[in-house]
Order: structure tokens, then sequence, then C-alpha cells
């Protein structure tokens, strides 16, 4: 019966994601167990592809290979390995498989096979089971033998993706596949789907590209993601972050200068635009820029060409744009902060980046991913989230985004062993740890904390850093979310502050 539905689901047409989640599926039905991971294998780690049986958040660990003993085992043989009950090593999803009631968290049976396509190491499969005794050799006999049937169904997702990648790119158009790796956004959402799939198609274009969305979303990971899915994915791509630019340095910054140009100039240096010519220059925090500065930026792209400071002659440069800002330049140009003309060079193809609160259960992907991350950095047998802890972060609203989650996740580790978890058991971190705002009408909101006499902190250093957060979240509401006009206002230097808002956790 298990032959016959994973045959006709090898030969349905079936989207990639569907034929592999039911392909999990089957197997935990037929095998009786408690879960089936499939996992591919992308420069050293095993990144989960389709579960069944596991949290949600699960789909955002990456499980590096050489920290977890039973899947190396399970890679290093093209058999199937089966792990008795009582075997020694740890297994990675200890606390992950989804808990019912009575039930232990720990796994007691794992099997797992490594899968190859086209002779090459593609990943893993594994199952597993809270029973003891689940899985025994006539298990591992039948799944040496259903082995080839999924490879099959993996090879076939994987045709299936290459066509798809091939509408988009012809290879003699210079441009790769959509290959998805480690360093691809995590999530399955509805939006973040059409976001990607609308990014890889306006990255086979040149096409000036504006990433707005709010602060902490990750339009960074956006825009190296459209650089390599583009012609240009060969050359480099330079980050500038605008916002740190001086009025004073930003001209020698951005298109260099000769020896003597001005006082310091010791040596001549290439600007950020030589630095990406053929690739990709990435201008983040575009809206802090300053009005000069926004001309002679002006010039270098109506022109193509920079000129070095202290220079008389200008030199071309083939360089693709793409402005990422947290700000409405639409609104900055009304109020005259932002020239018009500049704005429409860089707004040739607006994209927006949804805020993780209109994400769904992305949210619970990206957590695992952090989780996992604290996990070895921690050294922790496992780390998870308690339901309740799973539903606080559903509810809750992120204004600050991924980068905000990413904090959250790793106070609440450092906080559970520092009130006495033990590193070699399964780490469950309780809403408590996560230290989220109040909820009001059942969503997180920041809430002003000189308004609970509780929420003020007690150490002087923390009393300090309390004011800073504030002083800061109030300059930057005065100036409409503009970092350089608050630094303006609090009378410091620009780069000062961000470093300043990272290491209060504010950026």
């Amino acid at each position: 019966m298990l032959d016959e539905t994973l045959l006709a689901d090898l030969v349905a047409d079936l989207p990639s994601a569907v034929r592999l989640q039911r392909l999990v599926r089957t197997l935990r039905e037929g095998f009786c167990c408690g879960a089936v991971c499939l996992l591919r294998l992308e420069e050293g780690r095993l990144v989960p592809v389709a579960v069944d049986g596991l949290v949600r958040e699960a789909l955002g660990r990456r499980f590096e290979v050489a920290q977890h003993p039973r899947l190396a085992t399970i890679l290093a043989s093209r058999r199937p390995t089966l792990f008795p009950s009582d075997a020694g090593l740890p297994d990675p999803y200890d606390g992950l498989v989804e808990q019912q009631p009575g039930q232990p968290l720990h796994v007691h049976d794992c099997m797992g096979v490594s899968l190859h396509v086209e002779g090459e190491p593609w990943g893993a499969l594994t199952l597993d089971a809270l029973e003891a005794g689940t899985f025994d050799a006539a298990d591992r006999m039948a799944l040496e033998r259903y082995a080839l049937l999924i490879e099959a169904a993996v090879r076939v997702s994987r045709l299936e993706r290459d066509l798809r990648a091939l509408r988009m790119a012809q290879p003699e158009s210079g441009l790769p596949l959509a290959v998805p790796d480690a360093r691809d956004i995590l999530g399955h959402s509805a939006v973040l789907k059409r976001l990607l799939r609308e990014l890889d198609v306006v990255a086979a274009s040149d096409l000036a590209v504006l990433l707005h969305g709010e602060t902490g979303v990750g339009k960074e990971l956006f825009a190296r993601r459209l650089h390599r899915r583009s012609a240009r994915h060969a050359a480099p791509l330079v980050q500038v972050n605008c916002a740190a630019l001086p009025e004073s340095l930003a001209e020698s910054e951005l298109f260099g200068h000769v020896k003597g140009a001005f006082s310091g100039a010791t040596a001549e240096r290439a600007g950020r635009f030589e630095a990406a010519d053929g690739g990709t220059l990435l201008l983040d925090e575009v809206g802090e820029l300053l009005l000069p500065v926004q001309a002679k930026l002006l010039r270098a792209l109506q022109e193509g060409e920079v000129q070095r400071l202290g220079e008389d002659v200008p030199r071309r440069v083939d360089v693709r744009i793409i402005a990422a800002t947290n700000r409405h330049l639409g609104e900055a140009v009304r109020e005259g902060s932002f020239r018009a003309d500049l704005y429409h060079r860089l707004s040739v193809y607006p994209v927006a980046i949804p805020p993780l609160r209109e994400r769904g259960s992305d949210v619970l992907i990206l957590a695992g991913h952090f989780l996992e991350i604290n996990r070895t950095r921690l050294g922790v047998r496992s780390l998870r989230l308690s339901p309740e802890s799973e539903a606080a972060l559903s509810r809750y609203d992120w204004p600050g985004n991924v980068r905000e989650l990413e904090h959250v996740i790793s106070r609440a580790a450092i906080k559970a062993l520092s009130q006495g978890a033990r590193r070699d058991d399964i780490v469950t971190l309780e809403p408590e740890w996560l230290d989220l705002p109040l909820m009001e009408n059942g969503r997180g909101v920041l809430e002003d904390p000189e308004r609970t006499e509780e929420s003020v902190p007690a150490t002087l250093r923390e009393r300090v850093e309390h004011a800073q957060r504030r002083a800061i979240r109030e300059a930057l509401g005065d100036c409409q979310g503009r970092w350089a006009a608050a630094a303006r206002r609090l009378e410091v230097d620009p780069s000062n502050l961000h470093k300043l808002a990272r290491r209060l956790g504010l950026k």
C-alpha cells in the first residue's frame, strides 16, 4: 500500500512543495512513527525541506552536520541507519516532536537514510518515534527499498524547480538558476512567496530597485538575493551605509580621491562606485543622505561616471543600484528633504518588504532558526519553545520585526540558563523568559517604559541604557524615523548613534 501511494504521488502533477509534504506524511503513516523530516544538504548544514510530526519552528532550523553525530552517521552511509533506544548520541529532534498528552519529549527511536541525486549527495530522510522499539530490522530494510522512490521524488521536484528557473533565466543570458541555498530568506507565507517570485523576475533586469520597509525586516538580505539572482552575480556587491556618511567625507567614500586631495589623503583611494564596477551597489538607508550629497550622487547616476576628488578626468562605471530605506521617500520629497529627481532615479522598480506581523506563521520558522543558533552558541542539548511561548510569539506585533525576534530569542535562552536550566537537557523557553511587552487586545504593543514603576531598572548601568533608549526613541519619533536628523537633534555623530542603537537592541 505504501509503495502504491508513493508511486502515485511520483507521477501525479503536483507542486514541488506539495509533493514533498505528501511524501513525508505518507512515510510517517506507513512507518507509524512520530515524525519524518526531509533535509537538504547545503554547505555542511542540513536544512529541513518538508516535515510531518515536528513543531512548526523546526522548518527554520539549520543543523550543522559536524555538531550532530546522528545526522553525520546517517550521511556517512548509503544504507539506512537504525539507532537503538539506548544509543548515547543526542538526537537533534529532542523536544521538537509534536507533543501528545502523557508522552515524554525525548526521542527514543531514530532511523535515517542518506539521499543521493544523480550520483551526488543531496541530503537525508529521518524518522523518529517517542516510543522505544518502534523501528526494527524489517523497517530498516523497508526504508532501504523506499529510498529509491524518495530520491526519485526529490529529483522530480528539482527538475520542476529548474524548469521554472529556466523560464525566467535562459543560460545564454548569464543568469544563474534560482537554486535555493542556506542564505535564502526563511518563511513559507503566501506574502513572502509572492515577494520572492517578484524579486526573482526583477533580478533578471538591470533596473534600479528601491527596497522599502520597516526597520528590522531584513532589507539587506533581500538586496543580496537580488544580486545573487542577477547577471552580475559573479561581480561584487558593495554596500554603503548612507546614514553613517558624514557630509565632509561622503564624496570621497562614494567616488574616491587622489593623494593630496584634502588633508589626510595620504594615498590614492578608489570609491565605492569603482569597487562595485560590473556589479551592484547597495545604498542602505538612502533616505538619510543629506541634500548636498544627494546632488553629487544624482550626477553619478545620470552620467554613469565618477570623478575622484582632486582628479580632472572622470571614470566610467557600470553599476546596478539597489537602494534601501525605512522612510517614505515620497513624503520626504514633498517635505523637501529628498530630491525628487534622485527619488525617481532610485525607484524605477519599488519593492515593499512586508513587516513580520503580516507574515503569519513565518515568525515560528524564524524563531526556530534563532533557537538553533543559540543552542549551538550556548552549548545546549536542545532548545525549544513551549506551546504558550509559540502562541505569544504569534500574537505579538513585532514593531522591531525580524531583528527584534532574534534579540528576544537570544535573551530568553540566556535567562533560561541563568535561572537554573541545564545545558545537557531539553531547555523549554516559557513566555516569561521572552520578556515581550504587555499585551493589549491580544496583540503585543510597545509600552512606555516610564509608565510602570516595576519596569525601571535597578543598577546604574541599566538606568543609563534605559534613558538612552528612551531618548533615541523620542528623537526618532520627532524626526519621523530619520536617523541622521535624530543624530543632529541628539548632537551625536550619526555613525556613533547607529552603533549605540545596535548595542541597545534598537536596530
